[in-house]
């Protein structure tokens, strides 16, 4: 496992602070204002060059009302606007830990998904580092990355999405790319390998490139994989220690609590536990259950503590999941006082 892996995340650009959480530097800022998203187009005016400029120069300096109100175009206004509230919600918060829980509460500045991704992703990084997992590092990538999934012969297998639109657009998948973004063709090992246990330790190199495909069926690597995963993410941002299990079913006839890990599975969890009817092609659409459970029950609200809680992940009409991973921090059944 090399010292560095996901490049994009700016992990390697934070403080470490006293607590051992991740400290928010300039040089973290920096790298958003360097974001295509973020430059100056060609057709910008003086003032928006001069504020794009002055902001490399010193990230965490003050912006008047004078200055943004000085851009011709309204836009850019806004754009600078947003992203001043989300740089001083950050720096205000003290840790990305911090800042991203706080951005779930009610009240919280409104940030575009991308601010929400990059946080998790830098978050991810840290909570990965030393593990030497290669697994657990792919099952990650879902927590901020939407993948295109490929069911067939039982075998399901996600893999980015942004990546398959790349190749499959001609840049390196040709034809095979193209079938397995219109119709869901099987993925082969032409571009984008299967991980596997002899080509993990290639992971880490090509880590930035987002280019392996994820094994996510039930018994498989994947899911445990991200079962790890979810125990790290929570206890993280909770501060709770939680043991995560995949299962095939939900059996239980005091089912009580549940989280859909997006959109689709909330949906069709929330169904199922209000006895609804669920018909089959919803049903095929969830890909993976798991059951949560508490060390320390204690930590749960009293009418649930010691129950299970269920985690749904599934893919939307189009054959894509696109997670949710602040579901599991905003819908956790913990004790107010926890």
């Amino acid at each position: 496992m090399p010292e560095a892996f996901w490049i994009s995340s700016g992990y390697d650009l934070l403080d470490r602070g006293p607590d051992g959480r991740l400290g928010v530097s300039g040089d973290f800022i920096r790298a958003y204002l360097s974001r295509p998203e973020m430059s100056p187009p060609d057709e910008a005016c003086a003032a928006e060059r001069a504020l794009h400029a002055g902001l490399l120069g010193d990230p965490l300096r003050t912006v008047g009302a004078g200055e943004l109100a000085a851009l011709a175009d309204a836009d850019a206004q806004e754009n600078y606007a947003i992203f001043l509230r989300f740089r001083d919600h950050l720096v205000k918060s003290g840790s990305l830990e911090t800042a991203y829980v706080g951005l779930l509460r009610h009240g919280a500045p409104a940030v575009p998904a991308m601010f929400l991704d990059h946080l998790a992703a830098a978050i991810l990084r840290d909570l990965l580092d030393g593990r030497d997992n290669a697994f657990q590092a792919r099952a990650a990538e879902l927590f901020f990355r939407v993948q295109k999934v490929t069911i067939q012969d039982s075998r399901m297998l996600l893999a980015d999405d942004e990546t398959v639109e790349m190749l499959s657009a001609g840049k390196g998948f040709g034809s095979l790319g193209a079938l397995v973004a219109e119709s869901g063709t099987a993925l082969r090992n032409v571009d984008m390998d299967i991980l596997t246990k002899e080509n993990a330790p290639d992971y880490w190199a090509r880590s930035d490139k987002h280019d392996f495909v994820l094994d996510f069926g039930f018994t498989r690597p994947g899911q445990d994989a991200f079962a790890r995963v979810i125990e790290a993410w929570v206890e993280r941002l909770t501060g709770a220690a939680v043991q995560v299990s995949p299962v095939q079913t939900i059996r239980d006839e005091r089912w009580v609590w549940h989280i859909g890990l997006d959109t689709t599975s909330t949906a069709i969890m929330n169904a199922l536990y209000e006895g609804k009817s669920v018909d089959e092609d919803h049903m095929r659409q969830v890909l993976a259950l798991f059951r949560l459970e508490f060390r320390d029950p204690s930590l749960m609200l009293p009418r649930v503590a010691g129950r299970p809680v269920y985690l749904g992940v599934a893919m939307d009409h189009h054959g894509k999941l696109r997670l949710k991973p602040q579901n599991l921090i905003v819908n956790l059944p913990l004790n107010a006082g926890s």
